[in-house]
């Protein structure tokens, strides 16, 4: 049985830090890659950050030099490490694995934690 389950959201006051766990189950990790998405209520959901199975990564313009997308494939986890963190950030935030060259219809997502920037 897949599962992605993702932790360590909560509330945040702005400029500080968070670090999200993706632990993933039930598939061959290291083939995938790995994203993490973030979404608001009424909006769209975006990519924030991916690491692919070479470990290249590529990231939203809005989180560049601020968040750093990371895995261990020896513990089936990714990671995303937030810091400097804005109120335009808070969302639900989501892991994705998708096996390259697959239909992202077949795309594997975790369950969301909330990201809560507030004073």
């Amino acid at each position: 049985q897949v599962q992605l389950v993702g932790s360590g959201g909560g509330l945040v006051q702005p400029g500080g830090s968070l670090t999200l766990s993706c632990a993933a189950s039930g598939f061959t990790f290291s083939s995938y890659d790995m994203s993490w998405f973030r979404q608001v209520p009424g909006k769209q959901r975006e990519l924030v950050a991916v690491i692919r199975r070479s470990r290249s990564t590529n990231y939203a313009d809005s989180v560049k030099g601020r968040f750093t997308i990371s895995r261990d494939n020896a513990k089936n986890t990714a990671y995303l490490h937030m810091n400097s963190l804005k109120p335009e950030d808070a969302a639900v935030y989501y892991c994705n694995a998708h096996f390259p060259g697959s239909n992202y219809r077949d795309d594997y997502w975790g369950q969301g934690t909330q990201v809560t920037v507030s004073s």
